[in-house]
């Protein structure tokens, strides 16, 4: 970033930088983007403070389908630019928890399925054939499975995070809210840069894009990623490291104006990824039958093994670690007709194509206790289109039909064998089919007050064939050679969810607003490996009733403060309990629904800029939820001591996530000669909460802080800049999740130890 100041620093406020050691991201702006990383189509995020008095940045979105400034809109939405992403370490779909009130990304069991929660909504599962709660979109084309996430970030222009039910502007629905990833758009003029970075660990990242016309009317972008190294963790036993990274990606992008009302834009990316998986760790002594381990002190220790015979059955080379080889593959076409009347009808076709391949020790021990090995073929086709008001009028509306086919080809094998002297294979063939119908309508009803009507109607069906588990030699859970599952089941849903909200601007620059809108979520299938014809019982669909209240203020030119409260009421909450298996005398998982439960909380977002280089930003949010209806459920804990199903009443148990996060930065920027200097600090806290409530041991994540630090220099108006960064500053100790597989196997995900690094970077 380069600010002409004329003044020189000021001592006050690099004190206050300096010694903070930790205030970073948090509100609903996006920081400075370069001029390489500016989209065609006109949407932008403003500097922060981009000459000295300069106004709050106007932030740009297009959450409600059309350009907008965040500010203008009455909805919970929090902005993070391009640039901000790479200051603030975030690397990965599951790092925003860390720059976003409200939002968790958890890994299950370390693995690569993510697992979303928004405002505490979210669904928890380590297979990949239910949808998320949470949606997640990129340049408009949104992916049903959490697994089609997985991935690097590179060449973002921003990430808007919606909160709350948005079921009647998007294709597909969600209880939760919506992640919408947009990347840099083509440029006109001839544009280039390249960004490398080295850190602890032998970590390398390396990130480069090329932009600009190809012909009259045509531009085109070519983006990738590289990334590599890294590994943090050893095996205990051995020494033998884990963690090694290996991704790349790349991206290009052609968008042709084909006449003055008509254009088009076409994406292509392949990714693959061929990493060391992370590592579990033991946080209570692991007590086996000819085996006793202590835990794990030292968060960087991990085990693993793999037996010859299970390493034939999954189809790995003997002596594996455990890894991912994992490939990604993405078209989409957008097209854009501008109509008479102040239309536009877009049309948003893509295909999705991933292979996952993952072998992970879920016991984190040299036993086959718990070791996994997944083989997945996903393929997923979208078509959208909408048809809506092109510019802003007293009356807006849009309008839209949606669909998606999806398709899954799963098969995961477990190795038992010291513990219950067998291995298992699970396969299935699930196929999902939606199609919805949705709008929005927002009128002027004064030049003050906005009212806002919204309808979505959807339809979904969903297929298992073929489902089979039994041990991979195949004899099955029941004893016999007959497959006792069904080889087809299907069922389907339908569901409706709406939006009423008014909006009233107090003056120009703050505006309070109150909505209700109601999310709809399916069903599904627990397609674990299971052996118990039970747990294909499909569960029901969930719906989210949420109320909202909030406002949006510019206080001053420049403090900014925005906030909600929000209160959901949740029914046929899917959650992930137990069954009994009497053939491995052990919990199962199974989802089923809780009837009532009820969600309260609210967010505060604060960006201020005191004085010419200095930016404070802060977020809180505070949420808490329990059931508030009968709610039978299998004790897990009882259950296993006694040797069959004993029941608990939940009515009135909090339900499972951090009821407080917190986090912000304090970035200043001055100038020394003839450069730049930028230094800014930040953190973000979680509270402690427990997991697995109906499966067994409350298990208590612990709170904890993370505080990162950057400092970079750049020429004035030149066009390289150079840094040093610190993440986990501190070397804080933490867990993202704790979690067993098999009673007796407490196992945990920790969260990554101090790492430093230095960037370099160059745009043309």
């Amino acid at each position: 970033m380069s600010i002409p100041f004329k003044s020189q620093p000021k001592p006050l406020a690099l004190a206050i930088v300096l010694a903070s050691a930790g205030v970073f991201m948090a509100t609903a702006q996006a920081q400075t983007t370069p001029a390489s990383s500016q989209p065609t189509d006109g949407v932008t995020v403003q500097p922060a403070a981009a000459l000295p008095g300069a106004a709050l940045p106007k932030v740009v979105v297009t959450a409600q389908r059309r350009q907008e400034a965040a500010q203008d809109i009455g909805a919970a939405i929090s902005v993070i630019g391009g640039e901000a992403l790479k200051e603030k370490g975030v690397s990965t779909v599951n790092d925003l928890q860390h720059a976003t009130p409200s939002l968790e990304i958890e890994p299950a069991f370390g693995s690569g399925q993510p697992q979303f929660r928004l405002r505490g909504i979210g669904f928890i599962d380590y297979t990949s054939n239910n949808s998320s709660s949470v949606g997640v979109s990129v340049d408009d084309v949104s992916f049903a499975l959490p697994i089609q996430t997985q991935g690097v970030l590179f060449d973002v222009d921003r990430v808007e995070v919606l909160r709350g039910p948005q079921g009647t502007l998007y294709g597909r629905n969600t209880t939760g809210g919506t992640v919408n990833f947009i990347t840099n758009r083509p440029t006109r003029e001839l544009e280039a840069g390249i960004s490398s970075e080295y850190g602890s660990y032998n970590a390398w990242t390396t990130e480069g894009f090329v932009s600009g016309s190809l012909a009259d009317n045509l531009r085109g972008r070519l983006s990738f990623i590289r990334d590599d190294g890294g590994a943090w963790q050893k095996n205990r036993e051995t020494g033998q490291s884990l963690g090694d990274k290996d991704k790349l990606a790349v991206r290009g992008q052609l968008e042709w104006d084909i006449t003055d009302n008509f254009d088009a834009h076409l994406t292509l990316q392949h990714a693959y990824d061929k990493s060391e998986s992370q590592g579990l760790r033991l946080f209570e002594d692991y007590n086996q039958p000819g085996r006793s381990i202590a835990s794990d002190s030292n968060r960087r220790h991990t085990g693993w093994s793999l037996r010859p015979e299970f390493a034939a059955a999954a189809g790995v080379s003997g002596g594996a670690k455990p890894h991912v080889d994992n490939t990604n593959d993405t078209a989409s076409l957008a097209l854009n007709w501008h109509l008479d009347g102040n239309l536009v009808l877009t049309s948003i076709s893509a295909y999705n194509e991933l292979r996952r391949r993952e072998l992970g020790d879920w016991d984190a021990t040299s036993n086959a206790d718990s070791d996994e090995y997944f083989d997945d073929r996903v393929s997923s086709f979208t078509q959208e289109l909408r048809l809506g008001s092109d510019e802003r009028q007293r009356l807006n509306w849009v309008s839209g039909l949606y669909y998606s086919q999806d398709r899954l080809n799963e098969k995961f094998n477990s190795d038992f064998t010291d513990r219950l002297n067998f291995m298992t294979r699970t396969s299935y063939v699930q196929k999902v089919k939606t199609m919805g119908a949705f709008g929005q309508v927002d009128y002027a009803i004064t030049d003050r007050l906005k009212g806002i009507v919204g309808l979505r109607q959807e339809y979904e069906q969903r297929s298992l064939d073929n489902y089979f588990s039994g041990f991979i030699d195949g004899t099955q859970f029941n004893g016999s050679n007959v497959n006792p599952f069904p080889q087809h089941t299907s069922f389907s849903n339908n569901g409706t969810s709406g939006k009423v909200a008014l909006e009233y601007q107090l003056s120009p620059a703050s505006l309070i607003y109150a909505s209700f809108s109601r999310g709809y979520k399916s069903g599904g299938y627990t397609a674990h490996n299971s052996g118990n014809v039970l747990a294909l019982e499909a569960f029901k669909p969930e719906a989210v009733n949420a109320f909202e209240v909030g406002f949006k203020s510019d206080l001053t030119d420049s403090l900014r403060l925005n906030g909600a409260l929000f209160y959901y009421g949740y029914h046929d909450q899917q959650v992930l309990s137990t069954v009994w298996s009497q053939q491995s005398s052990s919990l199962v998982g199974s989802f089923v629904n809780a009837p009532r439960s009820r969600i309260v909380g609210g967010e505060l977002e604060l960006l201020w800029q005191p004085i010419h280089g200095l930016e404070i930003q802060q977020y809180l949010g505070y949420k808490e939820g329990k059931y508030t209806d009968d709610f039978l459920a299998v004790n897990g804990t009882a259950t296993v001591a006694a040797g069959g199903e004993v029941y608990n009443n939940y009515k009135g148990e909090q339900l499972s996530f951090p009821k407080l996060s917190y986090g912000g930065s304090i970035a200043y920027t001055w100038p020394v000669a003839e450069f730049d200097v930028r230094a800014e600090t930040n953190f973000s806290y979680r509270d402690e909460y427990k997991q697995l409530l109906l499966l067994g041991p409350n298990y208590t994540l612990d709170p904890y802080w993370l505080v990162n630090a950057n400092l970079t220099v750049s020429p004035r108006n030149g066009n390289w800049s150079a840094g040093v960064w610190a993440r986990n500053l501190l070397d804080k100790e933490y867990d993202l999740t704790r979690n067993f597989f098999l009673p007796g196997t407490s196992v945990a995900a920790a969260g990554e130890p101090r790492s430093v690094g230095l960037r370099v970077s160059y745009n043309y």
